[in-house]
């Protein structure tokens, strides 16, 4: 967890009002148990006024009683102090009082350990100013003695991917500040090439429509067609059936009405000649 607002304050609170161990009060305000041990002896911060964590929203009497009865129990701070890093992830306006005591710290953290991030994107970062920054690369900051170096993921005040992506950017921007000849190109030819782009995209697509259209309908033409002769070979077909069928009912229609005027004729003769 972060430390609290005005750690030493707090951890002379604690000394002066509870029996809590200089172990258990070091690792809440985040001070080596030795300085705690000199806090108790009035060797060091003998002219700070305690400040009351308890009134200040960021420990609980059963907290502190609870470890008082358990000098191995590490104290844990409120659930609204414990649940800040999480909403600063969400919403970077939401800072404890603690987390926006440890923006030096934070910013002191990156100076050291990621030189290559551009003061811009530590602005962005830790939500800071870049007078900060310089005063604090100079050794000029008011409190510049009494900061440690503190990383801002572990603290809460970014997360890894926003650190690894401010680095990622800062060193694309000094690559091409150390490279003048290498021209970028402009957010407005950006522009006008995805615009172009788009445009080159929407003409082939409607020209493959275009072509799938006409392909389609020339397929359905020949369908048709195909169709149309196949009916009508069909038709011409069944036409010659019925033709051939016609002309084999009347020829042995002819041979019928033959056989019979034959046998009609035979019949008159017999008749005649008994």
């Amino acid at each position: 967890m972060t430390a609290p607002l005005m750690p030493k304050a707090t951890a002379v609170w604690l000394v002066q009002n509870t029996t809590l161990t200089f172990k258990q009060i070091g690792d809440f305000c985040e001070l080596h148990e030795l300085e705690v041990q000199a806090i108790a002896d009035g060797d060091v911060a003998a002219n700070i006024v305690g400040l009351n964590p308890v009134t200040g929203g960021q420990l609980t009497n059963e907290e502190i009683a609870r470890c008082e009865n358990d000098p191995t129990a590490a104290l844990v701070g409120i659930q609204a102090e414990r649940n800040v890093k999480a909403q600063n992830s969400k919403n970077k306006k939401i800072l404890s009082p603690s987390q926006r005591n440890d923006k030096p710290a934070a910013i002191l953290w990156i100076l050291r350990n990621c030189p290559e991030i551009i003061d811009s994107q530590i602005c962005k970062l830790i939500g800071t100013t870049k007078p900060t920054i310089m005063a604090l690369r100079n050794g000029t900051h008011r409190d510049m003695v009494m900061i440690k170096p503190k990383n801002p993921v572990a603290i809460g005040l970014c997360k890894e991917k926003d650190l690894d992506e401010a680095i990622a950017f800062s060193k694309k921007w000094v690559e091409q500040k150390n490279n003048p000849t290498k021209k970028t190109v402009s957010g407005k030819k950006k522009i006008n090439a995805k615009k172009k782009e788009a445009k080159l995209k929407a003409k082939q697509k409607e020209a493959a429509k275009k072509k799938e259209a006409k392909l389609k309908a020339k397929q359905k033409e020949a369908a048709k067609k195909k169709e149309a002769k196949l009916k009508a070979k069909q038709k011409e077909a069944a036409k010659k059936k019925e033709a051939k069928l016609k002309a084999k009912q009347k020829e042995a229609a002819k041979r019928k009405e033959a056989k019979i005027k034959e046998k009609t004729a035979k019949a008159k003769i017999k008749k005649k000649n008994p």
